[in-house]
């Protein structure tokens, strides 16, 4: 009987994975510092004498950056090679994270002999300074800006290697058959993220100060990084895989040796020849359409707390409501289960199926035309939290389902090329709503605007919740006129 036989085969490609899903949680949560310290009396609001409008560049820029770079980061993990490369994507946004936590001290030192003359101190946390107005606090606002764009940029540089690099660690470590499975577990790193995130930052901010929360949580990728060095080796070099793991590891070795299976992968389309077909452009718009939803409520739900309801991230109200959101997004699991259901069961071609299914996913947001009515009818923010994680728990159902029609309708040869078109577009769209909203926000309550009988920046959040709401059906119904029926690439060799 051969040793394979015999000899038990070990697990360390579970190791792995766990180290996958730590960087993404890690990933998500520096992520969110800057949402959850930005609103308050207390908060980076405060401090820098920021508008709305200040707060949605920096959303608006870091969207944009991190879209561009993503393009990029897959093929700097390549060339760098899996270890080097992921060790320098966190370590690039953990620095970037610890950035953030200077950007205080920067601005003070500018500014220093002007603080000083005005107020006889130096710090902007100071009585005097926090409650100042005028041209001074205006260039405050402004540079201390730049200083956190900066910060914001290069967090955006690491993270977007994120993603790239563990679908890669993923390759080399599981085959085929087991690959879906371990990048659900690492990318179910976000959700964890997005749910510890309102219980552990809002309270560094409040015992220690925004600065220790931005350094805390952006340490932790150091930590990783330093466990990464010793636990991620190659498997065929690792010693703590053996040769029953590695053989199970490179299962499909001779399969993708095989001449047939490259054939499968379909000819390669070049870039621009992508543009020419509709079913890209029908992904694009679906992309850009509702990308900046998710993202629109990620950076602003806090912000949305504490003007509209006067809940601050540090409160244990506001805490239990944002975590209740995102636990209400993790409905999402359920979604996946239409699409099967459809063609398994209806017998519908996979196309159509998860066409229906999203279809289904673009009308659950709508009720978020409710979120800001009953909100203020009821005086609670219980109805829009609710209702907002319904409105995401259908957009990660959706943005699930709008990655697979790529499969559909694509080779597989350019199903990359096509899936960072998409992405790229979701981050113009991001960076277009967050912008937006921004500078309607600080409109809205300058002028006190009036929209379906709300007043100030509620005026300003009903608008923009009332776009978020249609622009699921509003990409469906676009992305159905593009390719109304199923229609794969066909490409002559």
């Amino acid at each position: 009987m051969s040793p394979i036989q015999t000899t038990k085969m070990t697990n360390y490609r579970w190791a792995i994975c766990t180290m996958l899903f730590l960087a993404t949680t890690i990933n998500y949560m520096d992520r969110q510092v800057l949402s959850l310290t930005y609103p308050g009396v207390s908060g980076i609001e405060s401090e820098f004498h920021w508008t709305d409008a200040n707060y949605g560049i920096i959303t608006m820029v870091f969207s944009l950056a991190y879209a561009v770079f993503q393009l990029l980061s897959g093929k700097f993990i390549d060339w760098m090679g899996t270890k080097k490369g992921y060790l320098c994507a966190i370590g690039v946004w953990s620095v970037g994270a610890c950035l953030h936590a200077l950007c205080g001290v920067a601005t003070e030192n500018v500014y220093s002999s002007q603080l000083m003359a005005a107020f006889g101190t130096t710090s902007l946390k100071a009585p005097q300074a926090l409650a100042a107005t005028g041209d001074l606090m205006q260039l405050i606002a402004m540079s201390s800006m730049w200083f956190f764009l900066a910060a914001r940029c290069v967090l955006a540089l690491g993270e977007a290697g994120n993603f790239p690099a563990a679908i890669k660690v993923t390759a080399e470590y599981f085959p085929k058959k087991d690959r879906a499975f371990a990048t659900a577990i690492f990318n179910n790193g976000a959700s964890v993220g997005a749910l510890v995130a309102p219980f552990t930052i809002p309270l560094l901010a409040k015992y220690y100060g925004w600065e220790m929360a931005f350094v805390i949580i952006g340490a932790l990728g150091f930590i990783w990084m330093g466990l990464w060095i010793f636990v991620y080796k190659k498997p065929n070099e690792n010693p703590h895989v053996n040769k029953a793991e590695l053989t199970y590891i490179n299962q499909d070795a001779d399969t993708e040796d095989n001449p047939a299976d490259v054939v499968d992968e379909g000819p390669k389309i070049s870039l621009m020849k992508l543009f020419t077909y509709r079913q890209t452009w029908s992904f694009i718009v679906g992309k850009f359409m509702t990308d900046g939803v998710w993202w629109f409520f990620l950076f602003w739900t806090p912000a949305y707390l504490s003007s509209q309801f006067s809940i601050n991230p540090t409160d244990t109200l506001g805490m239990v409501l944002i975590f209740t959101l995102y636990l209400i997004t993790m409905l999402s699991i359920l979604g996946g289960y239409v699409p099967t259901y459809f063609v398994e069961k209806l017998g519908m071609n996979p196309y159509h199926g998860r066409m229906r299914a999203m279809l289904i996913f673009a009308c659950f947001p709508l009720l978020g035309l409710l979120a800001q009515p009953l909100g203020n009818a009821f005086n609670t923010p219980w109805f829009p939290i609710v209702l907002i994680g319904i409105l995401g728990a259908a957009h990660q159902s959706w943005s699930a389902n709008i990655y697979s029609t790529v499969g559909d309708m694509f080779p597989k040869s350019v199903v990359p090329p096509v899936t960072g078109i998409g992405g790229m577009a979701g981050g113009f769209g991001s960076a277009l709503i967050n912008g937006i909203s921004g500078w309607l926000f600080t409109y809205a309550d300058h002028t006190q605007m009036h929209v379906l009988g709300f007043i100030g920046k509620p005026a300003g959040y009903m608008i923009i919740f009332c776009f978020c709401s249609v622009a699921y059906l509003i990409g469906w119904c676009i992305m159905k006129i593009l390719v109304p029926k199923y229609k794969p690439i066909v490409v002559d060799k």
